[in-house]
C-alpha cells in the first residue's frame, strides 16, 4: 500500500516542501514513482520519516540523522530519544524547584534576587550522622518544594515577623499559639527525636551554619523571639 507525498505530509504534520527536500538529499525517498514523477511512499518509508522526525526533535543535523538511521535499529533510536526525554524531564524538574524556591523566598521577604548565589561546600556529615542526615533530608521543609509542610513553615516565620512588627510580646497568648504550632510541625519533622531536634536547632540558630548547609537563614530577631517564648512557656510549666 502506497500513499502520496501529500498524504504523507498530512499524516506526519510536515510540509510538502520538507518531504521534497528529504527526497532531494536522500533521507526519505519514495519507493515508487508514478506518471509525471508523482511520488508514492510505502509503510517502510513512513517508518523512516518517523525516525527522522524523532531524531530531529533532538536538534541533530540532518547529515547525522541520516547516519544514525542507516546504522541504528528502531529500538536503538527509541532508546536515544528516551534518554533525551529523561534529561529534559530532569532539567524541567530542576527549573520548577528553583522557581518554587524563588516564590517561597518572595513570600518570606517580599522581594527576591533572580541571581543564584553559589552553593556552599560544607557537608552535612560534619554535623550529623548518616542516619540523621538522611532523616533530615527526607523530612525537612524545603524552599524548592510546593507542599503543605513548607507553607506551614513559611506561615510560622511570617506570624513571628508580624508579632515583632506589632510589638507583640513573646509571652503573649498569640506567641504561645505560634510555639504550639511549631511543636506540631517539629513532631512531624523529627518524629519525636529530641536529640536530633536540638542538634538541628543549634545549626539553625547560626546564620553562618545555615548558609554553609544551603538552608534558608532565619533572622536573628526571629530566633530570639522563639527562644524567649519557649523560655517563658517552660517557666510557666515549671
Amino acid at each position: 500500500m502506497y500513499i502520496t507525498s501529500g498524504e504523507l505530509a498530512k499524516r506526519f504534520k510536515v510540509s510538502i516542501r520538507t518531504i521534497r527536500y528529504y527526497d532531494q538529499i536522500g533521507l526519505v525517498c519514495p519507493s515508487k514513482l508514478g506518471e509525471g514523477g508523482k511520488r508514492f511512499y510505502s509503510e517502510e518509508d513512513c517508518l523512516i520519516l518517523q525516525k527522522v522526525i524523532l531524531l530531529k526533535s533532538l536538534a541533530l543535523p540532518l547529515e547525522e540523522i541520516g547516519r544514525i538511521i542507516k546504522n541504528q535499529s528502531t529500538e536503538s533510536i527509541l532508546m536515544i530519544h528516551k534518554t533525551y526525554l529523561e534529561e529534559q524531564v530532569s532539567n524541567i524538574q530542576k527549573s520548577i524547584a528553583h522557581t518554587n524556591s524563588l516564590l517561597n523566598i518572595l513570600t518570606l521577604e517580599g522581594t527576591v534576587s533572580l541571581v543564584v548565589p553559589p552553593k556552599q561546600n560544607k557537608t552535612w556529615s560534619l554535623l550529623f550522622s548518616a542516619d540523621e542526615e538522611e532523616k533530615l533530608r527526607e523530612s525537612l521543609p524545603k524552599l524548592e518544594m510546593d507542599n503543605p509542610s513548607i507553607k506551614r513553615w513559611i506561615n510560622l516565620v511570617r506570624r513571628i515577623e508580624l508579632c515583632i512588627q506589632d510589638k507583640i510580646s513573646p509571652g503573649s497568648e498569640h506567641a504561645k499559639l505560634i510555639i504550639e504550632d511549631m511543636e506540631i510541625l517539629s513532631e512531624e519533622i523529627f518524629q519525636g527525636d529530641q536529640n536530633l531536634m536540638e542538634k538541628f536547632w543549634k545549626v539553625r540558630r547560626s546564620q553562618e551554619s545555615s548558609n554553609e548547609l544551603n538552608l534558608y537563614p532565619i533572622k536573628q530577631e526571629i530566633i530570639d523571639f522563639i527562644e524567649e517564648a519557649y523560655a517563658i512557656i517552660q517557666g510557666q510549666q515549671g
